[in-house]
């Protein structure tokens, strides 16, 4: 029995509760709710033994506000929830450095956070020199880009720098930036407003919202008569801003303000982008086309083509004019983009493809600028020029980067999915005094506020995350959890935004709003995901490090390989075309590498198949935190289980319950209700339950709960407490034996018994002597047999650990196929076990649901919580399985192994097309063929690695769950 800090959570779980149970919103000792509690991580040093631990917990609970402490032995992390209005975290890291113990590393929820939209990134090089500025510039503590996504997720001190500064640091490195979101636009609302005529009634309205409590940004666009108010949920809503706008109202003017819905800035930009490159390249083929059909199509076609070769001066055909001016305006205004990239990135000290396309472009348009000069000058000169392969090069790539910019955006389609599950508007119900409805309108979603009262009748969405006040339905919940069959819901459980009411109607009472949606906080996840970045990137990084440079070196030599022999008639004169000489020869072989060699496919290889991956992953359930977290699990050979809310339901009963003294069972029941009140253990919660159930059958006053004093977790066995004058133990037989309770025959056959059938027995200890115990059983999930089967089948072992009895652990296993199990395991011992398996070179996965797993899932390569687990479980974890179905580890590790493959063949389609495209492009086949790639050409494969690359990636949107198929 592990009875330490409970598996319940430090508040209303974050995502799916098990199905059909009661959430009653739990009560803090100062009586403030949970939505009011937050949760800081620290990082605290000469932590060296568990008492070092409990030193530091016992500081803190004495600390008035904060309401739960965990803290790791192994590595000195906490995890610590507090009432910010009672204490802040800097009270909290000042009491630890009180009591002798360093922190290292302060939460990064005093670190502002903000999100940056990226312009002008073309390659890997790019977002590495825009992550470089980032880190440098002063007061930013981390900094991550993502190339994909073309955004910045940067991590500052407010007080050293703001956004304005960090957007100035991005702008100064060559690039384009805008903010996004901010820490304090977490929640916040987009209003127009009426009756505004002057800067006066604009001053007016805005301060009476900055005075307004709760509000904590005010942005006034007067131009337009928009307003953006980021506010605290707990403390006001949107409905209580525009009331406070129109009471703002000064004589005869009168302030009225309507919610405006700015279009996404996302899909808008995207939008925008591809109408841009789709522009740029219809106006590079108005002059490409020509210029082509100039110099490839009507000098072949002598009937159509003789009026291209008259002179005009000397040498100067009338063809080679016209090139020149049809050219000129594709290499300097539609081409203007590569130049204003290559000279930010050479100013950075760096290179990227812009500079390749600048290089190969200058190299044919100047040399064929040459080739006209002498023309005009020379009546003997004969040249080819090169103006074709100038603007056909810049043709091709803007067709590349059009049909790459369509193909990205079809990555991030299970995020946006997912962001148009919530409907845009509900029914919002005013109740008076008697809870009798007084009024029903209809209200946009957005300006829903916590505790507000909606009602959903059959067949539509739930607007937010709540809890059903009256009525009784059905919810499907696919949408979010992946689970086809609708849950049934009465009041006082729990529904999401997002799913749909099927067949009743339900008054819900909101409890979580805007972005404290189990859906926002989804798509938060998923958004995070898809900007971090894996460490197989790191591959990538590190080749287009020196790939550019080693590039522009392989095409001078290649142009020297060329031009030298020709010049010296070391190879016939034959192999040069008609019209040219060795050094145009040597010049376009040259240009065709720097151009074929491009290393922006390499870049794109893992950025959009982590995206895709985890957007899909997320609509099917499972919740992957970055690539770290997608890369490792590929690895997996061990998954480690818990056992009681992991492998088994977590909703335990007791079956039956025994007198082994001369007490009564009323007194009897009013010592283990007072000793287990306290408790948040499952288990203790079934005896508690089953106590009061026994009370009432027999006829015994129900209303009247003892109270313990001196109340006492002890980690893995169990409670004591003091109830009147009478110690009280309850726990497991390592409890007793700590206690040196003596445990008998009798009571060890009660045990024996109850063991084999798979039962945990709780004994209950009055003054020293057993006095009675109760059988517990936790029935097994229905498909954790078929999981651990399936694993097998993978080649994946798997193994229990869990601080239950031996004998029930054993029984436990067997049901469900498990070999190895390791039982009577406190939760330091489960991280213990875990990196002992390591130390044997094992990648090992953990799977948890409740705090006690919090040192385990850290530990562990990968940690896999369960999604109705507690928050400090989801928050340690790599991976959340929403829908707490075993089947989705496996889906989680196929995934990542299906994610992995793909980026690895993305890689190939990368670097094979440098691979063979730059020996080909270099000549290596002409001698023997006569077969050449012309620059333009050579821009087209480019192009095509970088659109193979995104399709690649996409092929991830058909996967499919394993067991779901074998299933089918």
């Amino acid at each position: 029995m592990n009875q330490a800090n409970g598996k319940d959570g430090l508040k209303a779980p974050l995502l799916q509760p098990p199905d059909n149970v009661a959430i009653s919103v739990p009560k803090h000792k100062d009586g403030r709710d949970n939505n009011k509690v937050k949760t800081i991580k620290l990082k605290i040093g000469e932590i060296k033994c568990t008492s070092c631990a409990t030193s530091v917990e016992s500081v803190l609970q004495e600390l008035n506000g904060v309401d739960r402490v965990v803290v790791s032995p192994l590595d000195g992390h906490a995890a610590i929830s507090y009432v910010p209005d009672l204490v802040t975290a800097q009270n909290i890291k000042e009491s630890i450095e009180a009591a002798g113990f360093p922190v290292d590393e302060f939460p990064e929820q005093e670190i502002s956070v903000c999100r940056l939209r990226i312009k002008g990134m073309a390659c890997t090089s790019c977002s590495e020199s825009v992550e470089r500025a980032l880190l440098m510039a002063n007061g930013v503590k981390k900094a991550v880009v993502g190339l994909a996504l073309e955004e910045a997720k940067v991590h500052f001190d407010p007080n050293l720098t703001d956004t304005d500064h960090i957007i100035e640091a991005v702008e100064d490195a060559g690039f384009g930036a805008e903010l996004i979101s901010s820490g304090h636009d977490v929640n916040k609302v987009h209003l127009k407003l009426e009756g505004i005529n002057s800067v006066e009634d604009a001053t007016i309205v805005q301060s009476s919202l900055e005075s307004a409590r709760g509000v904590n940004h005010v942005e006034m666009d007067l131009a337009e008569h928009k307003i953006t108010v980021s506010y605290d949920p707990e403390l006001i809503g949107p409905r209580s801003i525009i009331k406070c706008i129109e009471e703002a109202s000064a004589g005869p003017n009168v302030y009225c303000a309507n919610l405006y819905v700015p279009p996404r800035r996302r899909e808008t930009e995207q939008l925008q982008e591809t109408r841009t490159y789709r522009n740029q390249f219809f106006l590079s083929c108005l002059f490409s086309i020509p210029v082509f059909l100039f110099s490839m199509v009507l000098p072949m076609l002598h009937s159509y083509g003789n009026w291209l070769e008259y002179r005009i001066q000397n040498m100067l055909t009338f063809g080679m004019l016209l090139r020149w001016i049809l050219c000129t305006p594709v290499q300097f205004i539609v081409g203007r983009r590569f130049y204003m990239g290559a000279y930010h990135a050479l100013r950075r000290k760096s290179a990227n493809m812009d500079v390749l396309v600048a290089l190969g472009t200058n190299a044919a348009y100047f040399y064929s600028v040459y080739i006209v000069i002498k023309a005009i000058t020379s009546d003997k000169f004969e040249g080819q020029d090169f103006f074709e392969t100038s603007a056909m090069l810049i043709s091709f790539i803007l067709l590349g980067k059009y049909l790459e910019v369509l193909a990205k955006g079809k990555t991030s389609d299970a995020l946006a999915k997912l962001t148009e599950l919530s409907p845009d508007t509900a029914h919002l119900l005013t109740l008076d005094t008697d809870g009798n409805v007084v009024s029903e309108m209809d209200i946009s979603t957005e300006l829903i506020e916590r505790n507000d009262i909606i009602k959903i009748v059959p067949g539509e969405k739930v607007p937010v995350d709540g809890i059903v006040a009256d009525g009784q339905s059905h919810v499907n919940e696919s949408m979010i959890t992946g689970e086809a069959r609708p849950v049934a819901k009465k009041p006082g459980d729990k529904v999401i935004g997002g799913t749909m009411n099927e067949n009743g109607c339900l008054l819900v009472k909101a409890t979580h709003v805007g972005s404290e949606t189990a859906l926002s906080q989804i798509v938060q996840l998923v958004e995070a995901a898809q900007l971090a970045r894996a460490p197989v990137q790191k591959l990538a990084d590190q080749i287009s490090k020196f790939f550019v440079p080693a590039v522009v070196i392989a095409a001078f030599i290649t142009w020297l390989g060329w031009f030298i022999p020709g010049e010296a008639g070391l190879y016939p004169r034959h192999w040069i075309p008609k019209a040219m000489d060795s050094f145009e020869l040597a010049l376009q072989f040259g240009i065709s590498v720097l151009v074929v060699a491009c290393p922006c496919a390499l870049g794109l290889a893992t950025p959009t198949a982590v995206m895709v991956a985890t957007g899909k992953g997320a609509s099917q359930g499972v919740l992957i935190k970055g690539g770290n977290a997608l890369e490792k699990a590929h690895k997996v050979k061990t998954v480690v289980f818990d056992k009681t809310g992991t492998l088994t339901i977590g909703k335990p009963v007791v079956v039956s319950a025994v007198l082994f003294s001369s007490f009564s069972m009323e007194e009897f029941c009013d010592m283990v209700t007072a000793a287990e009140a306290n408790s948040e253990h499952p288990i203790a919660k079934a005896v508690v339950e089953h106590v009061k159930r026994l009370r009432q059958k027999i006829g015994f006053n129900t209303e009247h709960i003892a109270e313990a004093k001196d109340f006492e977790v002890h980690t893995g066995t169990g409670v004591s407490g003091k109830v009147g004058d009478r110690t009280v133990l309850v726990g497991n037989k390592r409890l007793m034996q700590a206690w040196n309770v003596i445990v008998g025959h009798e009571v060890e056959n009660y045990i024996s018994e109850n063991e084999q059938l798979a039962r945990t027995c709780v004994l209950a200890a009055i003054d020293g002597k057993i006095a009675g115990a109760f059988a517990v059983t936790d029935p097994v999930k229905p498909e954790a047999k078929r999981v651990i089967s399936f694993l097998h089948s993978m080649g994946i072992s798997a193994i229990m650990v869990t601080g239950d009895n031996w004998a029930t652990a054993a029984a436990i296993a067997k049901e469900v196929g498990i070999e190895k199990v390791f039982a009577e395991t406190d939760p330091l011992g489960k991280a213990d076990r875990i990196k002992d398996l390591q130390g044997k070179g094992m990648t090992v996965a953990m799977v948890g649901d409740g705090i006690n797993d919090s040192p385990a899932l850290v530990a562990a390569d990968v940690g896999l919580a369960i999604g109705a687990g507690t928050d400090v479980a989801i928050e340690a974890a790599d991976i959340v399985l929403i829908k707490s179905n075993l089947e989705d580890v496996v889906t989680a590790i196929d995934l990542s192994r299906k994610t992995i493959q793909r980026i690895r063949l993305n890689y190939v389609w990368a670097l094979g097309y440098n691979i063979l495209g730059m020996p080909i492009a270099a000549g290596i086949l002409y001698p023997f063929t006569g077969i050449r790639l012309p620059p333009w050409l050579a821009g087209g494969c480019m192009a095509a690695s970088s659109l193979s690359v995104v399709c690649s990636s996409l092929l991830l949107q058909s996967y499919k769950k394993p067991l779901h198929v074998r299933d089918c």
